[in-house]
């Protein structure tokens, strides 16, 4: 048994090595500084799990590749982080990319690739990540929880491929509160800030959809193509993971055609804002065009001593007020005929969208 002792302490910025030993009735675990102490647990157990956090130091990456007899160009697709969900099979194991969420200050996937041998299964991450989605598969083995513990290698690699789909769940599910969230606030009283929002999101549900598109395809390879390392027994299980990545892109695509109408409804909303902003200046206009129509009227040199018909009421003893009652009445007019015809209707913004 190799003691968790070995792990180097003088060395933070080289890839952390853990392995996984077990098998029905033993497990071992331990942390390793050099990749030459896996030698001892290549044929002691029945199932070896190796998980490489860091893969920027490309000569450790190809060692253990060499140990464990991987394909020298599965390894460096392995050091080249910008690969694609797939799946290669070689003659003694399997090639798998999956794209894992990860949660910083913004939504980011990385690649963690997987090989899957007869006896053990070596899975690479760009970074350590302190509670990364495997750390339930790891809780599961220790506790001998379900049948991983009794199964062989690829039942193992399933639990892995299945922790990291299921990792899209949470993100999607907290997506879509916000995106409910966001409904609610478009509709009261849409700011910049929500649009802004609704952005964001669009472009994280983009990157999640270019995750999971081909992990779907990768998965439905798993499960139908004929992989001689792969049982049938797993197989259902895959099928299993591949229905998840199913409902993770029907997610996707309900939020992303959410965000659409989101945006549809904002411009609606700043539409109708601004109609009713125009309705009511409109209004203030008409119900001062009859008062300054009487002004104007009034406003004219015209003098009573050229002709009788120069304006009279100029010499009127009430001229004054008369001329004052015709703009109240004028103003008060228009409201009226206004509301007459129904135009003085208010409804809230929100039924008006509705």
């Amino acid at each position: 048994m190799i003691s968790c002792s070995s792990v180097s302490q003088g060395l933070p910025a080289n890839p952390r090595i853990q392995v996984i030993a077990y098998g029905p009735d033993s497990i071992e675990e331990s942390a390793l500084a050099k990749p030459e102490e896996l030698r001892h647990l290549l044929n002691e157990c029945p199932v070896i799990w190796v998980n490489v956090d860091g893969v920027g130091y490309e000569e450790l990456v190809s060692q253990i590749g060499d140990m464990f007899g991987m394909h020298h160009l599965a390894v460096e697709d392995v050091v080249n982080v910008v690969q694609r969900a797939k799946v290669e099979q070689y003659e003694e194991n399997v090639f798998i990319v999956a794209r894992m969420v990860v949660l910083k200050n913004k939504l980011e996937t990385e690649q963690v690739s997987l090989f899957l041998g007869s006896n053990f299964v070596l899975t690479f991450q760009e970074e350590e990540h302190p509670g990364d989605c495997f750390d339930q598969v790891r809780e599961r083995i220790r506790k001998h929880l379900g049948k991983i513990r009794s199964s062989a290698s690829d039942y193992l690699a399933y639990a892995l491929l299945d922790a990291i789909v299921d990792g899209y769940f949470p993100v999607l599910e907290g997506y879509g509160e916000r995106l409910q969230a966001l409904e609610d606030e478009i509709l009261e009283q849409p700011t910049k800030d929500t649009v802004a929002s609704v952005h964001e999101i669009k472009r994280n549900l983009l990157t999640l959809r270019r995750a999971i598109w081909p992990m779907r395809d990768a998965l439905n390879t798993l499960y139908r193509d004929p992989i001689p390392i792969i049982c049938h027994e797993t197989r259902v299980y895959l099928r299993d993971c591949y229905d998840h990545s199913i409902r993770i892109i029907d997610l996707l695509e309900t939020d992303r055609e959410l965000c659409s109408d989101l945006m549809d409804v904002y411009l609606s909303s700043v539409s109708n804002r601004l109609n009713e902003v125009m309705k009511w200046l409109t209004m203030i206009t008409a119900i001062f065009i009859p008062p300054t129509f009487i002004v104007g009227v009034y406003g004219m040199n015209f003098h009573t001593e050229k002709s009788p018909w120069n304006m009279p009421e100029l010499d009127w003893h009430l001229g004054y007020p008369f001329a004052w009652l015709l703009i109240v009445l004028g103003a008060l007019l228009m409201p009226v005929l206004m509301w007459c015809k129904g135009w003085l209707e208010h409804r809230r913004l929100r039924g008006d969208i509705k």
